[in-house]
C-alpha cells in the first residue's frame, strides 16, 4: 500500500514526488513514456526559476526525478489501464503488471491540444484505432498495424506491438525522432519498418480500420492496407481517457478539480496537463505537484490543514 501514487512523470508528477517523499509519504510514481513528454521533449529552457544558462528539457525533467529519487521516491514505467476510487479509503490502480493499491492519487498525465484529429480517426476509435498497445496489442496478432509518432513513446509502443503483429510500420512525421529516443530494439525487430518523413492523412474502412492514406516523403499520397493504427502524435487530447468515470472531467477530458486541485473524489487530485490552466508552461505544472502533494499529506495524515514545507 502507498500513500501517494502520481500516475504520470512530468514536470507535475515529479514535483508532486519530491514533496511527498520529502513528508514522508511512501511515494509511488508510474509513467508509461518518461521521456515523452511535453517537457522531456523540449530542446531548450532558459526560462526554469532557479536554473541559470539554458538546458534542454529532458535534462531537467530527469534533474527532478533524481530529486524525487533521492528522498526515496520508487519510479516504474507502466501504464495505468483502469482506476476504482469507489473505495474511499483504498484506491485502485490496474496496471499490466498488476493492482497497485494507495492512499491518495495525483493524476498528472500530460494532455494533447484538441483539433488536431486524423480523418476517420473518431470514427474508427475503438475499431482499429487505438492509443495503448498494452491494452489492444493482442487483437492484432498476425496482422499488420500503423503507429505514428515522433518520441520515445511511438517508439516503445511500436516494439510491444512487435510481438504480436506480422508487421509494425512505423510514421515518423519528420526525419527524426524528437528528444533522446533508443531504437536499438527497432533495429533488431526483422518486423518493423520505420517510415521517416511520412504524414497519415486519413483513416479509412467499413465497420473497421482497413486502410489509410499516407503522405510520402516526396508528398506523394499511398494508399496502404492495414488492420490497425496506433496514434502518438503530440497534441491529440488529454490522456485522461482511463480515468472513465471515476472523478468528473469536463466535455474535452480535462479533470475538474478546486483551487487545492481536489477532484470530485476525497484524495483523488489532478494538475499539470491533466487540468484547465490559462497558459501550459512547466513551472505552472511543478507548482501543481507541490499542491497535490502538500494536500495528499494533510488527506492521509488526516490534518485540520495543508502544512507547508519550509526547510
Amino acid at each position: 500500500m502507498y500513500d501517494f501514487v502520481t500516475i504520470g512523470g512530468g514536470p507535475a508528477g515529479a514535483s508532486a514526488a519530491i514533496y511527498a517523499a520529502r513528508g514522508r509519504l511512501k511515494t509511488l510514481v508510474i509513467d508509461k513514456a518518461p521521456t515523452s513528454g511535453t517537457l522531456a521533449i523540449t530542446h531548450k529552457i532558459a526560462n526554469y526559476p532557479g536554473v541559470r544558462g539554458e538546458l534542454t528539457g529532458l535534462e531537467l525533467l530527469l534533474e527532478m526525478q533524481q530529486q524525487a529519487k533521492d528522498f526515496g521516491t520508487t519510479f516504474v514505467r507502466s501504464n495505468v489501464l483502469s482506476v476504482d476510487f469507489s473505495d474511499s479509503e483504498i484506491k485502485k490502480l490496474e496496471l499490466p503488471e498488476g493492482t497497485i493499491k494507495a492512499k491518495s492519487v495525483f493524476i498528472a498525465v500530460g494532455a494533447i491540444a484538441p483539433g488536431s484529429k486524423i480523418t476517420g480517426e473518431e470514427e474508427f476509435t475503438g475499431r482499429g484505432v487505438s492509443y495503448c498497445s498494452t491494452c489492444d496489442a493482442a487483437f492484432f496478432q498476425d496482422r499488420v498495424v500503423a503507429v505514428v509518432g515522433d518520441t520515445d513513446e511511438a517508439v516503445h509502443e511500436a516494439e510491444a506491438l512487435a510481438k504480436f503483429s506480422k508487421e509494425v510500420r512505423l510514421l515518423v512525421p519528420t526525419n527524426k525522432f524528437k528528444g533522446e529516443v533508443d531504437l536499438s530494439g527497432i533495429e533488431e525487430a526483422d518486423n518493423i519498418k520505420v517510415f521517416y518523413r511520412h504524414r497519415l492523412r486519413e483513416i479509412q474502412g467499413e465497420k473497421k480500420v482497413e486502410r489509410i492514406v499516407v503522405q510520402d516523403d516526396q508528398r506523394q499520397e499511398q494508399t496502404w492496407d492495414v488492420d490497425g493504427v496506433f496514434l502518438y502524435l503530440a497534441g491529440l487530447k488529454p490522456g485522461t481517457d482511463f480515468i472513465k468515470d471515476q472523478v468528473e472531467r469536463d466535455e474535452e477530458g480535462y479533470i475538474v478539480v478546486d483551487e487545492f486541485l481536489k477532484s470530485s473524489v476525497d484524495g483523488v487530485y489532478a494538475g499539470g496537463d491533466a487540468r484547465r490552466t490559462p497558459i501550459k508552461q512547466a513551472v505552472i505544472s511543478a507548482a501543481d505537484g507541490a499542491i497535490a502533494a502538500l494536500g495528499a499529506d494533510q488527506f492521509v495524515n488526516k490534518r485540520g490543514k495543508m502544512r507547508p514545507q519550509y526547510s
